[in-house]
């Protein structure tokens, strides 16, 4: 039974839809902890209603970076994980951080890539008239938004797209491929070629959503 540790900066429906899966489909998992760097997360409410343990590391009361995920750190590990989710967790890791977590740290990222790294990925797309647009999952390295790519999911940019619309036809691809991902690593399914994530099995690691 793998255990798994979510991070979380707000209302975390990627969290959400992970929880309601693992339950669901009866993965060989279990959510032990759900940890934010936001006391006010709406997120954490939802943890807690559904019998998760919850604990807060609030980034403004240390006064560095590294102190920061230093404790947070602690805090994870306390929970014992083989697996953390960057689950809308804002916060900008330190290489130390992710190299602690390295092959077992996963982030979800909405856009295609290596394309639109950072913020504002659907404003850029739209900006830049990309005709399709979506949402990666990745493990996490010190490189921002970047690591080997578990599953992507690509969607249609159409003409009349704001960054809104564009935006709520991405999370609902993220919902069905971020679930998928962690199941994967839940069942000891994803194989490492070099720096490639591939699935042992050959399971198609790309969803085309109309």
């Amino acid at each position: 039974m793998k255990r798994l540790v979510i991070l979380i900066s707000g209302r975390g429906s990627n969290m959400e839809a992970i929880v309601k899966a693992c339950k669901a489909e009866g993965w060989p998992a279990e959510v032990a902890a759900v940890i934010s760097n936001r006391p006010d997360a709406a997120g954490l409410q939802f943890a807690a209603e559904h019998g998760i343990a919850t604990a807060v590391v609030d980034h403004k009361a240390y006064a560095s970076r590294e102190e920061f995920d230093a404790e947070l750190a602690r805090v994870i590990d306390g929970f014992s994980p083989d697996l953390v989710v960057l689950a809308g967790f804002m916060r900008i890791l330190t290489p130390g951080f992710t190299a602690r977590y390295a092959r077992r740290m996963l982030n979800i990222h909405p856009s295609l890539l290596p394309a639109f790294t950072g913020l504002h990925t659907h404003e850029r797309a739209i900006a830049m008239g990309c005709k399709i647009a979506g949402v990666t999952v990745h493990f996490v390295t010190a490189e921002l938004d970047h690591g080997a790519i578990v599953i992507q999911a690509a969607v249609p940019v159409l003409p009349s797209d704001d960054a809104k619309a564009l935006s709520a036809r991405v999370l609902t691809a993220e919902h069905r491929i971020y679930p998928q991902a962690v199941r994967w690593f839940a069942e000891g399914a994803l194989v490492w070629e070099g720096e490639v994530v591939r699935h042992r099995d050959g399971a198609p690691q790309q969803l085309f959503v109309s």
